[in-house]
């Protein structure tokens, strides 16, 4: 990944304005409760038309914009969501017609909330053996698949897409290291059980509400409280560099008062953490994405300065990557 560098990020997040109010009320929780509980304060929520390709295409036309590029000039597209428009085709076939990048290779990645960075590992590697120029996306459009009445995840999550333009070239935050970890026997904890070719969707899983979004929140929590730290410390090891030479943290934006716990663990004592979640709650694959175009977009950070990403969620999965700016 050495010489894989971002030219240019971009975001995009519906207009529609959810309030803790107007989620919380059908699942029997009020605006204090939830900000107690997550720190969120609102979230954007998509129009019924839009889908994840819709919102996936203005982030990347965005980035497209800020990378000085054409969608001409990509050789791959990676989509990473877990709320595609349709189990297929992939969703970023949509998204590189909308771009008219005709002929450009395109495909998704789903290892749910850690995608985006799962996403850059892959097309870093295409990048390295064919050249040209890569568009990363993460988008997610999780209002479709929350229960109103489960208090547990549907006061948690909105909508958006967040992008990166890549190229080996001479300009632009390095990327530096990256890795990747997924721990099958906790698949469990996050899930939509129904809709797969294990559980077919039809009337009885509908019925049961078994098409909805499903998180054993109390062991998730656990597992990022228990695992982020060794993880990011074996992560910083690998990559060369000491806790207290990161000068920013930007996490999966999954929930904000976990996130104040565990930082303090993580040993970087230097570093700002970035969050985005008390406006647009938790976007899943979007969430990093966003939040690092948020950030370089005010001036957050100062070249030469380091960045690390770090992604936790479904699968359970865990994803990491070191940039320096």
């Amino acid at each position: 990944m050495q010489d894989i560098r971002i030219l240019g990020t971009g975001a995009y997040v519906p207009e529609r304005i959810v309030s803790n109010d107007e989620v919380g009320a059908p699942a029997g929780v009020d605006d204090a409760w939830i900000t107690r509980k997550t720190a969120i304060r609102e979230r954007r929520w998509a129009e019924p038309g839009q889908a994840t390709s819709d919102l996936a295409t203005a982030a990347a036309r965005a980035a497209l914009r800020s990378a000085g590029i054409t969608a001409e000039q990509l050789s791959v597209i990676a989509v990473a969501t877990s709320t595609p428009d349709r189990p297929q085709p992939p969703t970023a076939a949509y998204v590189q017609h909308h771009l008219g990048a005709s002929g450009t290779a395109a495909f998704d990645v789903n290892a749910v909330c850690s995608g985006t960075v799962f996403a850059l590992s892959a097309v870093g590697s295409t990048l390295l053996r064919r050249g040209g120029h890569a568009l990363v996306i993460g988008a997610d459009v999780y209002s479709r698949i929350l229960d109103p009445a489960d208090r547990r995840t549907v006061v948690l999550f909105g909508d958006g897409a967040g992008a990166m333009v890549l190229g080996p070239t001479s300009r632009g935050p390095l990327v530096r290291h990256v890795a990747l970890h997924t721990f099958g026997e906790l698949s469990g904890l996050i899930q939509v059980p129904a809709g797969g070719s294990r559980l077919p969707a039809d009337t009885g899983t509908l019925d049961a509400g078994l098409q909805y979004f499903a998180m054993q929140g109390r062991e998730v929590r656990r597992f990022v409280v228990e695992q982020l730290p060794q993880l990011v410390k074996d992560f910083l090891h690998e990559a060369g560099v000491e806790a207290a030479d990161i000068d920013h943290f930007v996490p999966h934006q999954a929930n904000g008062v976990m996130l104040d716990e565990v930082f303090p663990h993580l040993g970087m004592e230097h570093a700002r953490m970035h969050q985005t979640l008390a406006r647009y709650g938790n976007t899943g694959a979007a969430s990093i994405p966003i939040t690092l175009d948020e950030a370089a977009r005010r001036g957050a950070f100062a070249p030469g300065e380091l960045i690390l990403l770090a992604g936790f969620g479904g699968g359970m999965a865990a994803s990491f990557a070191l940039l320096q700016w």
